[in-house]
């Protein structure tokens, strides 16, 4: 007996994706993101680290890093092997304990706990070598150089920078990650948006990237689900030939939404910004006409052999007589992947040979069951059955073999005598009820055969299609990264209008054109700042202004929100820099060269260093690269030792970022800083403000003018739970010890302050634009599929609610009022962001020719929420918008009491019952309205 039994095996891990027999399968599998080979060395710019990945065949060298941005990298990228360089070792002191920030140093410590080996000679070409030798390839082989090079681009991050504000998500801080997108957006788009917060984009790019953002905002077509496929997945799958049809479905539509966004003019104009930030992610530059007529070329070959909706001349074999499992098993194996067009002879050997198998079945078993159902079942004996024995893919007669005491000629004596055990692929028998014949045997292994022989010319047509895309592989993979970049800004827009957010000004410094708002200076102003992980659309948080021309000085109470203000501040200009939304009411912010902040520092144990050595090692790192084009930004500084010193200390940081003649914060609660003889010209006072209610200091968490000498110290412990015995005896002390220098109580909180008028500039939004009317190409095709006509459908719609809108606005002349717009979200399909927050009535065309009506402020979420249902995963949609829910609320009612007079079906009529409008028909002959 011949056994079938499909092996498909799926191995891959992220130093070395392997797979083999995916292109069997008929489903689509993760693919882990490969991880690099790393290399570190130093050269005479700074610190140089070289990623390669073997799967892609690239390669990427990044000069001039600070110890701590290669330390953020090695954080967020795990590498799969690392290799030291020996230009590392060469420090003062000869030995291994190399690091910029001294002996030990950051670095050190940091790939000391790694596993590394060392490299001698050019880096990039040692590098190389040792990729090879581990993956066993040939030398031969060439990598690309996928480096992007920009002189004017900004430092990556600073690790504290990037943990202090969520960018690599930290215990404890706000996740900035969390709040650029919609929590269902994962995946890709939020590795791309993690990765250009860590290496912000040069000034060119990133205003590409905000005026695209800007188009996005005021689309009113619907937009492309944008299928994110895995560059380094459609590399390694292509070039073993391991791609299957689903993969081929989701290139297809990868490539057809490049081409939908190029063929729709509002959309057309944001793929074209989208071209260099694409450039930047992938170091492939292609031209744009290139780009999209290379999708059409793609998209029609997959068309030409891959079967994308499933055509109905590959319907599974079926016969009475034998169980559907049997054939569903055998053939789903490759019927329904590759158009029959292209197998025709293998499919009609399967015909051929599951007739054939059925005929051996009918005339073997079908009279010894037949009779034994006539002569033993009415008398409670044995039953006959034929079942397939899926173990052994084999369709088999089970029952008790018997001699009946008198045959008499009768239909089934004949056919008893050939009956003979099963056996399994060993040669034994299957069991004491198992029994099959000959002639079934041979048609099974026929049958068998003949599968095995149309399931291998499948998976040789699959092959084929991969070595042919293969040499199209960079259009691929430029175009699967701006699919996944398209997805990540689209999201963000969403989100951030959903959030009140608004769309920076961005400057370039020494070329600043708005010298008005800038006060003739290179200064950022924001005003209505609040921080990011508040959500201003529910009006939660303090907002603050913040008008910087020069370093701020800034004092406050505890709890009185400076490290606040300095995070938010952090994550506004970052966020800026890299073209996305702020949480602010208006902001004009430059495109610095670099964004440093430094909050709390931690001893590490492991380096034998206090918290205050990580501190002075960091303030090294943040003096050393600020030039007058950096944002540097420091909490409480020196607050690891003691007072004295560490006001001295501060006080010369001070004096030194004033001289540099960067923009940025020092906070402190070291009051003895005003005391010293500073050498300072531009650094300004700032406090955090806070007022007397009912005798108790309150923070206000305003910013404002002066200092702030108040710490509101025994306050905070006292609401934290301390005990009062121990305040009233901490106020002892102080008044002995400090006594003479308590100011009035009046005083106390706001000496030589004043506030800002937080008033003075106009809140400026981009404001929407109003809905179009569409073309209806796509929709009449659609809808005539499910039995629905477009025009119909719309003309009941706009007569309906028209007429009910000219009641409401009580006009006399309807042309006064904008007409009902129609927009079609197509399958793979969504709303663009200019409907987050707005009132919209919406009609799902249901796979089953039926209409459900609603409405929602939440045109996306409803969308999303209706797909997720079983079989209405491909849902299509018609909106309108309208001013206010009000309104929505009525006309939905209207919809649903209505529609059903011009001929629709209705999933939810009911609803039309809730409302006590809407019942009365606005025209008394709706079939010839619309005829």
């Amino acid at each position: 007996m011949i056994s079938h039994v499909m092996v498909s095996l799926w191995h891959a891990h992220p130093g070395s994706p392997y797979v083999f027999g995916l292109v069997g399968d008929d489903q689509d599998l993760d693919f882990p993101e490969p991880m690099p080979v790393v290399g570190i060395s130093r050269s005479a710019k700074g610190y140089c680290i070289i990623s390669v990945y073997e799967t892609m065949k690239t390669y990427s060298v990044e000069d001039g890093l600070t110890e701590e941005a290669v330390v953020t990298k090695l954080r967020t990228y795990q590498c799969h092997h690392l290799f030291l360089h020996n230009s590392l070792k060469n420090n003062s002191s000869g030995t291994l304990r190399w690091g910029e920030f001294g002996e030990g140093g950051l670095l050190w410590g940091e790939c000391n706990a790694r596993q590394q080996e060392w490299l001698d000679g050019n880096p990039i070409d040692e590098l190389l070598f040792k990729v090879k030798e581990l993956y066993g390839l040939d030398d031969d082989i060439p990598f690309r150089n996928v480096t992007v090079v920009s002189e004017n681009r900004p430092r990556p991050l600073h690790l504290g920078t990037a943990t202090q504000i969520g960018a690599i998500p930290t215990e404890g801080i706000p996740c900035l990650l969390k709040v650029l997108l919609p929590p269902h957006c994962s995946g890709l788009p939020v590795l791309y948006i993690r990765d250009l917060l860590l290496n912000p984009p040069a000034y060119e790019i990133s205003s590409d990237i905000q005026e695209a953002c800007r188009l996005m905002m005021s689309v009113t077509c619907s937009i492309p689900d944008f299928t994110c496929i895995s560059s380094a997945k459609l590399v390694k799958l292509l070039e073993l030939r391991e791609a299957n049809h689903v993969e081929f479905c989701k290139i297809k539509s990868m490539v057809e939404e490049i081409l939908q966004l190029y063929r729709n003019s509002e959309l057309r104009a944001i793929v074209e910004l989208l071209m260099d930030p694409t450039w930047v992610a992938t170091g492939l530059k292609v031209d744009f006409d290139t780009l999209v007529n290379e999708c059409g070329k793609i998209s029609c070959r997959i068309s030409e052999i891959i079967s994308v909706h499933g055509e109905s001349d590959q319907k599974i074999s079926s016969y009475p007589i034998i169980p559907n499992d049997f054939f569903e098993d055998m053939e789903l194996l490759w019927k329904g992947r590759v158009k029959r067009i292209h197998l025709e002879d293998a499919y009609a050997e399967v015909e051929k040979a599951a007739d054939a198998l059925s005929l051996a079945i009918t005339e073997d078993f079908l009279p010894i069951i037949s009779r034994i159902r006539a002569t033993m079942a009415p008398l409670g004996g044995t039953k006959g059955e034929i079942l397939y024995a899926r173990e052994h893919g084999a369709v088999w007669f089970k029952g008790k073999r018997f001699v009946p005491t008198v045959w008499a000629g009768t239909a089934g004596e004949e056919q008893i005598k050939h009956l003979r055990p099963a056996l399994d692929s060993k040669g034994k028998k299957v069991g004491e009820e198992w029994f099959t014949t000959m002639r079934v045997e041979d048609a099974i292994a026929r049958y068998h055969e003949a599968s095995a022989k149309a399931k291998s010319r499948v998976l040789e047509l699959l092959r084929g299609l991969s070595s042919e895309l293969l040499s199209k592989i960079n259009i691929l993979i430029f175009a699967s990264v701006l699919n996944v970049i398209a997805k990540s800004l689209f999201s963000h827009v969403s989100e951030g209008r959903r959030r009140n957010w608004i769309f920076p000004t961005i400057t370039q410094f020494n070329k600043c054109q708005d010298t008005e708002a800038l006060e003739g200076t290179e200064g950022m102003k924001i005003i209505g700042l609040s921080p990011y992980w508040f959500d201003a659309a529910r009006g939660t948080g303090v907002q603050n202004t913040v008008d910087m021309q020069s370093m701020f000085l800034l004092t406050g109470p505890n709890g009185g929100g400076k490290s606040s203000l300095l995070r938010s501040l952090c994550a506004a200009a970052l966020l800026g820099m890299c073209g996305f939304m702020v949480p602010a009411e208006s902001a004009v912010i430059p495109h610095f060269d670099s964004i440093m902040l430094h909050m709390k520092s931690y001893d590490s144990p492991a380096d034998g260093k206090s918290s205050f050595q990580i501190e002075m090692s960091e303030i090294r790192s943040l003096i050393t690269g600020a030039t007058s084009s950096s944002l540097v930004l420091i909490d409480e500084i020196c607050r690891g030792t003691e007072t004295a010193k560490g006001t001295c200390i501060a006080g010369s940081v001070i004096e030194t970022l004033d001289a540099i003649g960067c923009l940025g914060i020092v906070s402190t609660h070291l009051h003895g800083i005003f005391d010293l003889p500073l050498k300072i010209k531009k650094t300004v006072y700032k406090a955090m403000g806070a007022e007397y209610v009912d005798g108790q200091p309150i923070p206000t968490w305003k910013l404002i003018d002066g200092v702030c000498k108040e710490s509101l110290a025994f306050e905070t412990a006292q609401r934290e739970g301390i005990p009062e015995i121990l305040i009233q005896r901490a106020e002892e002390f102080y008044n002995s010890a400090y006594g003479n220098q308590i100011p009035r109580k009046k005083d106390q909180i706001r000496p030589l302050c004043s506030d800002i008028d937080l008033n003075s500039t106009d809140k400026s939004s981009d404001q929407l634009n109003g809905t179009r009317q569409i073309a209806l190409e796509s929709s009449t095709k659609l809808m005539h599929r499910i039995g629905i006509s477009s025009k119909k459908l719309e003309d009941a719609i706009c007569l309906i609610c028209e007429k009910k809108l000219i009641e409401l606005y009580k006009m006399k002349n309807p042309s006064e009022m904008a007409m009902v717009n129609c927009v079609l979200i197509a399958a793979r399909e969504q709303p663009a962001p200019s409907t987050i927050g707005a009132s919209s009535v919406y009609i799902m065309l249901r796979p089953d020719k039926k209409l459900y009506v609603g409405q929602t402020d939440d045109l996306e979420g409803r969308v999303r929420a209706h797909r997720l249902k079983e079989g209405m995963e491909n849902a299509s949609f018609l909106y309108f918008l309208v001013s206010g829910k009000s309104i929505a609320c009525q006309l939905e009612t209207l919809l649903i009491n209505q529609l059903p007079n011009y001929g629709f079906q209705l999933t939810n009529v009911a609803d039309g019952k809730h409302r006590n409008f809407g019942t009365t028909n606005l025209s008394p002959e709706p079939s010839t309205a619309l005829r």
